[in-house]
């Protein structure tokens, strides 16, 4: 797969970026194509890239990271909210003197993905968001009993998997508050109008199914709440519906993920013209 779109090819790199108190993994595979930068799950790592940057192959710039604790080798931090990982974009873009990049998220990065293209409308070439950012209330006290709950429970076998970067350095509190967090930037009051604000090419990719933690239909209610977006923002489609489930889907469904980035890349490239 392929654009039109060029950027000066720079050598591949791969290190360490400073930001507040920590340091960032990074990739940058370097490529002519535009950049494009992933936004990981919120416990996920930038390894799970690796199936929808092969199926777009080396034409493009991929830039992938590793969030504040996550992986074998970003550092912790006092600070794990969302406002710090939306800022934690813009330092690794600063660090790879990259401007104007296509951004792509799953889950959690979906909606860092939004609020970050709605921010930036002149450097968001546009948006790629994968199972994530649709706007539910879907959060309520019994919800967050749940979530810590299930996040103590983890927390037995989590100091096992640290070492091999499958579980994120931080503690169970610390990761049921950052997916709380995530319900209330879920909620459509919260939600909605950053939506609402993106004027750059924004595709969705929706899986079926349930996600590691939903039950019964509680994933297909969420997902339902798209039409709306979609109707309310012509700048915004939803590009595919696929059979994999939301963690399986970059795997399974790597193709039409890459897809997805063709066409807001098609439709940057026409609009440039």
């Amino acid at each position: 797969m392929a654009t039109n779109t060029t950027s000066p090819t720079v050598p591949a790199w791969t290190g360490m970026v400073p930001v507040d108190d920590t340091a960032l993994a990074v990739t940058d595979t370097s490529g002519p194509g535009i950049p494009v930068v992933y936004l990981n799950g919120q416990f996920a790592t930038q390894g799970y890239w690796r199936h929808v940057i092969a199926e777009l192959g080396t034409g493009w710039r991929h830039i992938t990271y590793d969030e504040r604790a996550r992986g074998r080798k970003s550092k912790r931090s006092a600070d794990y909210s969302f406002e710090a990982v939306v800022r934690d974009v813009d330092a690794v873009l600063a660090a790879r003197e990259v401007d104007r990049v296509l951004v792509v998220g799953w889950s959690y990065g979906a909606f860092v993905a939004a609020h970050w293209a709605g921010r930036n409308p002149d450097r968001a070439l546009g948006a790629v968001l994968v199972e994530g950012a649709q706007p539910h209330d879907w959060l309520d006290q019994s919800m967050e009993q749940r979530i810590r709950r299930t996040f103590r429970r983890l927390n037995l076998f989590m100091p096992l998997l640290r070492p091999t970067g499958l579980t994120p350095r931080m503690t169970a509190a610390q990761m049921a508050d950052c997916n709380i967090e995530l319900g209330r930037l879920a909620r459509r009051r919260e939600l909605g109008p950053v939506l609402d604000t993106i004027t750059v090419p924004t595709r969705y990719v929706v899986a079926s199914g349930t996600s590691l933690g939903s039950k019964g239909d509680e994933q297909e209610r969420i997902r339902a709440s798209l039409d709306g977006v979609v109707a309310g923002n012509p700048n915004i489609e939803i590009s595919a519906k696929v059979a994999s489930n939301h963690d399986t889907i970059l795997k399974k469904d790597a193709p039409t993920v890459a897809e997805a980035v063709c066409q807001v890349a098609a439709h940057h490239d026409r609009a440039e013209r």
